[in-house]
């Protein structure tokens, strides 16, 4: 029966092909033409988990071994991105899913749930980023950038789109390994304050601003942005890299108007973050198991909130490559480091964060999954250039 429910599924399939040997031997070809690659079934799926979300019993299954992909994974998620129409859940999980999204994150809540990922420990980051330990989307010039090369120009462009000036006090929301604060108070000689929720970043960052003697310019505290927007501090500049996605959907207007609370007449801000085209259901491995209480903004849910606030949209650009790019490199760095990784956590976690990686970097390229920069004025600026020179000089 099992087989007979996957047969009238994976029949369905109309772009690119593969092979499927099922748990009794038996080998099967879907769709047309060279098979990009084979998937093997090593015991039954139950069928009733695969049809009501198969995105999540596929994920489960590769993490514990039920499933293995033989050629490259990037080709399996390619197949699945491409055939996502003929494979879509059941309205009961679309609705499932949808109820997540209106989920309130309390501060304890957002603490624990970004404390989940982040707090994997600094050695274990440290494996597969690069030496700045920027875990988000990098900025390649060419190709042949190093990663490390692509993240300090991420953390230059963006510091360029800000338009820093001397004297000026710069805040962090979510400032990961701090290494944004430092380069502006090294670049700019701005007083820089980073708050995050992970303790094993606000240690690290600590040590970093003191080993490069920074301490009069650059601060971190463990704080969420909602208890430092009820103290009344308030910022020239302010920036959020790789955080809006942990906010999640409800808060969206709670973060804007936070942002509101602490930014300077004429300041500007800039949020980069992973978006989407429209609203939708949250992947739910990815919410299960990686990124707990997450949620993907389309950009006009994030553009949406502006008015609200006297906010006026600046620029917005789409680094949608980049961050594949980025991706493969850390997924590289990963296999890489695969001795270590296997000394620090079992097999199944291994395989979760290969899947993790991969399925990440498939999505920027095939799904639609993008990342935008958004930036954004508290009033009307007079004083801003006329012209973009300035980001390439």
């Amino acid at each position: 029966m099992e087989k007979q429910i996957l047969r009238n599924l994976l029949s369905r399939l109309k772009n690119g092909s593969f092979i499927l040997t099922y748990w009794d031997g038996t080998t099967e070809h879907y769709g047309d033409g060279e098979p990009l690659c084979r998937i093997v079934l090593r015991d039954r799926l139950e069928s009733k988990r695969f049809l009501h979300d198969p995105v999540l019993a596929f994920g489960e299954g590769y993490v514990d071994g039920t499933i293995e992909v033989e050629g490259k994974i990037e080709e399996a998620l390619k197949l699945a991105f491409y055939n996502q129409e003929h494979l879509v859940p059941s309205n009961q999980a679309v609705k499932k899913a949808m109820s997540l999204l209106q989920r309130k994150s309390s501060l304890d809540k957002q603490k624990k749930d970004v404390q989940h990922h982040y707090d994997l420990g600094n050695d274990f980051f440290s494996l597969w980023l690069d030496e700045t330990m920027s875990y988000s989307c990098a900025y390649f010039h060419s190709p042949e950038d190093t990663l490390y090369q692509a993240q300090l120009q991420k953390i230059d462009y963006v510091l360029k789109k800000l338009q820093l000036k001397p004297g000026e006090t710069l805040l962090d929301i979510g400032s990961g390994w701090g290494w944004l604060i430092i380069r502006a108070a090294q670049q700019y000689q701005v007083k820089a304050l980073g708050i995050t929720l992970s303790e094993q970043q606000y240690q690290e960052t600590r040590c970093r601003i003191k080993g490069l003697n920074l301490e009069d310019l650059v601060d971190v505290e463990l704080m969420d942005y909602r208890t430092l927007a009820k103290t009344g501090r308030i910022f020239d500049k302010i920036v959020s890299v790789g955080m809006l996605e942990h906010v999640g959907k409800t808060n969206l207007p709670v973060y804007t108007e936070s942002v509101a609370k602490m930014l300077a007449s004429g300041g500007l801000s800039l949020v980069h973050t992973i978006s989407r085209q429209k609203e939708g259901p949250i992947n739910a491995w990815i919410e299960k198991y990686i990124f707990p209480g997450g949620y993907i903004p389309s950009y006009r849910e994030v553009i949406w909130q502006l008015p609200e606030h006297n906010f006026h949209l600046l620029d917005v650009e789409s680094l949608r490559m980049h961050y594949a790019m980025t991706l493969d490199s850390w997924a590289e760095r990963f296999e890489k480091n695969l001795e270590k990784v296997q000394q620090m956590y079992d097999e199944g976690f291994v395989r979760m964060w290969r899947l993790y990686l991969r399925s990440c970097a498939a999505s920027f390229r095939y799904n639609g999954l993008d990342i935008h920069q958004i930036v954004f004025s508290k009033g009307l600026n007079n004083q801003l250039p006329l012209s973009r020179k300035y980001l390439y000089s």
